[in-house]
Formats: structure tokens, sequence, C-alpha cells
């Protein structure tokens, strides 16, 4: 069983060991989150510590599901700041730890964040993932609509180019 909570900029500082933890854990499990490997410790703390400031001002909303072991799963909202476009967000980050995997966990992740979307306001939700993969299949089964798809878009943690898949979805007032 997981709780999923909401990270105040305070708990996202407390988290970044933890979340540099799942980082590494899913790059190093092949997920194309935009980072090659090597990949380390450092560098994925690093990363996570460039996401305060959107954290602090609210711009970027970030769940951590906590388990038995730790941090098993995290999933981030980006609102928009453009005024012409505050009724959308992006799902980014969408990350299980592999010994997590199978159970719901994104799934539940994914509810929340929609969830959230909903309440601040968005009426439309962004995001993009390797076409084929886990993640492509679960966005699909959740009702996300695919709306393209990009050759060679990004770079796999092993240096090979993927096709990604790009989704939306439109959210009940």
């Amino acid at each position: 069983m997981h709780t999923i909570t909401r990270l105040s900029a305070d708990d996202f500082d407390r988290s970044v060991k933890s979340l540099a933890d799942l980082l590494m854990d899913v790059v190093a499990g092949g997920a194309s989150l935009g980072f090659i490997l090597p990949f380390d410790q450092d560098a994925a703390a690093a990363w996570w510590r460039t996401r305060r400031p959107a954290v602090s001002e609210g711009s970027l909303i970030v769940w951590a599901a906590h388990g038995p072991d730790g941090v098993a799963g995290t999933i981030s909202l980006a609102l928009e700041p453009k005024p012409n476009g505050r009724h959308r967000a992006e799902i980014v980050k969408l990350m299980v730890h592999r010994e997590a995997r199978g159970r719901g966990l994104a799934r539940e992740l994914l509810a929340t964040a929609e969830q959230a979307a909903s309440q601040a306001g968005a009426t439309l939700l962004l995001l993009d993932t390797v076409t084929g993969s886990p993640a492509d299949h679960l966005y699909h089964s959740a009702g996300w609509t695919r709306f393209g798809v990009v050759p060679d878009y990004a770079t796999s943690p092993g240096g090979v180019l993927e096709d990604c898949s790009f989704f939306y979805k439109q959210l009940l007032t």
C-alpha cells in the first residue's frame, strides 16, 4: 500500500535524495526521461534541485508515493503560466520504481494529478512518452488521446533514438 502526498517546498527539499534514487532506478531500467547512462546520484539530485523554484512558486506540483521501502513513485504537474494557456497543464515525469510496478501505482498517480489539474482549473492536459512503452499503453487505457507520433524524438538512456507519442486529455468541468 502506498500513500500519495503532494510535496510542499520543504517536503520537496527533504525528498530530493529519495526522488533522485527513484529517478536513477527508472533511468537504469530504460525509461526515457531525458537522461543518458551513465547517470548517478549526484546528477539525479542536481536535476531535482533545479525543479525547486517551480515547486516553491507553485507552477510545478510534485507528488510522491511512499511505501514501506521509501518513495516508490512520483508524478508532476506543470501548470501553464501564460495567460492564454491557463486552461492547460502538462503531466511530467511519471515514475514508478521497478519493484513497485504492476500494482496500479502509475494509474493512481495519474488520477491524482488529473484531479488536481481539474481543481486548479485546467481543462486540457498534455504529455508525451515513448511509443509502444508501458506508459504509452497506460495513457491510452486511461482515456488519453494520442494526437501524433514523432519519429526519433528522444534518445533512450542507452543511446538509441526512439519515437515519441504525444497525448492530450480533456477534463470535465
